[in-house]
């Protein structure tokens, strides 16, 4: 079975190498087939550099640049057109999510789950952010009798069947 990590980059030069190296840890004790796909979304730093350099070290990564800024939707529906794998899961590249928590995600997924949705614990946003996505939560999950903790955040894993 093998699974597509997509990630969305913008101007995130600072925090590429260290999610790189904590998302090759959690992999490589996985033991699957796998690919990650870096999404450029028109980054203005030198984000693509490093997933070049990245890239030629590595033959399991692959690059979309996109040619300007279209927005983490995009951004993401692109990655996931390009997946190949039987699960994809989706990551914020700015370190809001652990990778650590994927190997949870894929428990729930071999369990029979057809999308697992992650929260952010210790979000990293400014306060009125954090209480404004809580009362939307609170509103969603009233209207559609779910218990999702934190909808926006983006680390997910799907069959890619139900995508």
């Amino acid at each position: 079975m093998k699974i597509s990590v997509v990630i969305p980059i913008y101007n995130e030069r600072e925090n590429i190498p260290g999610l790189y190296r904590e998302l090759l840890r959690v992999l490589s004790i996985l033991k699957q087939d796998y690919e990650i796909i870096f999404v450029d979304d028109g980054s203005t730093d030198s984000s693509v550099d490093i997933l070049k350099e990245l890239k030629a070290t590595n033959p399991n990564i692959k690059i979309l640049s996109l040619d300007r800024n279209y927005g983490l939707s995009t951004a993401i529906s692109a990655g996931i057109e390009k997946a190949q794998g039987d699960i994809i899961i989706t990551i914020d590249g700015d370190l809001q999510n652990d990778t650590g928590d994927i190997p949870k995600l894929l428990g729930y997924i071999h369990q029979g789950y057809d999308v697992v949705s992650g929260w952010r614990k210790n979000r990293k946003d400014p306060l009125v952010k954090k209480f404004s996505s809580k009362i939307a939560n609170f509103i969603r999950n009233k209207l559609t009798s779910e218990d999702i903790k934190d909808s926006a955040c983006m680390l997910k894993a799907y069959k890619k069947e139900y995508i």
